[in-house]
């Protein structure tokens, strides 16, 4: 494995903390509506439970969008070890496209 390049178990690891905090993210959701309901029955002491929930969705926001930056980075790694970062050069683009309209003028005589 050369300098950089990922560990396919880290990919595993990450994933898995991934679909983690999915989970606890599912769970934070659940509460808040159980919190909702209670609220709409009149039991106020459900709206502690309520500012707890949202507090850990917040959070758990925040962890998933980590999370899924982490895979999304990791499978990139993988999938084009050594193929550049991926980004697009757009300037190389343009120069590009030039040299094709000039080719095809050329062809056409004009």
């Amino acid at each position: 494995m050369t300098e950089g390049e990922s560990d396919p178990v880290d990919l595993t690891q990450a994933a898995g903390a991934l679909n983690l905090t999915e989970e606890l993210y599912r769970i934070a959701v659940e509460e808040l509506n159980e919190a909702f309901a209670g609220i709409r029955q009149g039991r106020f002491e459900m709206a502690k439970e309520g500012r707890r929930a949202v507090r850990d969705l917040a959070d758990l926001s925040k962890a998933l969008l980590e999370e899924r930056r982490n895979v999304d980075k990791l499978r990139k790694e993988l999938a084009g070890a050594g193929a550049g970062d991926g980004a697009l050069d757009l300037g190389l683009a343009r120069d590009e496209i030039g040299r094709r309209l000039a080719r095809l003028r050329a062809a056409r005589g004009d």
